[in-house]
């Protein structure tokens, strides 16, 4: 579960905030905001242009499969078209989890100043959403957990991603034995690995950025 810092001791706060402090503050959570739908909007532009580019590339493949009948020509196209939008999609994930960091690096900041308010103004914890450090994260939606990874924009995109690789594999071997069964069977575990690598990746990647900046919070206390 992903959980906010602890917050310091009311010993280690200022008795009363400055109006600058304050004018500071509101200006800063208003500006992380923002940035954060900044990164919600640039990954889901990108994601929409990888899947804009998956359907215009399947709906060319089905083209050129009525016109060709499957020959030669079939599978020439294919295996340059297949493993091409497997790379789009290898980058978009990967662009994708860095745009996913980056909110979670705005979401703990902004979950901070929300601790400030309520620190300093206590009546207003009757009239906003107020919980505990470890869950301040969690009701700006962001939660962990196994299965989260393929909740998110990188690892839907991973998931399309390695359907796009088995398949590519797949119809090489098709065009090379000419068995059914053993392009689907290396296409089928292809795939799988594939995802099972991105998914590896990105669980990796988002533990060590959080560890980053816990580690960085700590430093700077």
């Amino acid at each position: 579960m992903i959980a906010a810092d602890t917050e310091p001791s009311a010993a280690e706060r200022p008795a009363e905030p400055r109006a600058p402090a304050i004018a500071f503050i509101t200006t800063e959570h208003f500006t992380l905001q923002g940035a954060r739908a900044a990164t919600i909007a640039e990954s889901t532009g990108r994601a929409t242009m990888f899947f804009a580019a998956v359907s215009g590339g399947l709906v060319a493949l089905g083209l050129v499969a009525t016109a060709s009948h499957l020959d030669t020509a079939f599978f020439a196209f294919s295996l340059v078209l297949l493993p091409a939008l497997a790379f789009v999609g290898l980058v978009t994930f990967e662009r994708a989890l860095q745009s996913g960091i980056e909110d979670l690096g705005y979401a703990r900041r902004i979950a901070r100043l929300r601790a400030y308010y309520f620190d300093y103004a206590p009546e207003l914890t009757a009239y906003l959403l107020s919980v505990p450090p470890e869950e301040r994260l969690q009701v700006q939606g962001l939660t962990g957990g196994f299965l989260q990874a393929f909740r998110t924009i990188a690892g839907m995109i991973a998931v399309i991603t390695s359907v796009l690789s088995g398949a590519a594999l797949g119809l090489g071997v098709a065009a090379a034995v000419d068995s059914l069964l053993a392009s689907f069977v290396c296409g089928g575990a292809f795939g799988l690995v594939v995802l099972i690598l991105m998914v590896r990746y990105e669980r990796r990647t988002w533990e060590r950025a959080y560890q980053q900046m816990i580690d960085t919070d700590a430093s700077s206390i």
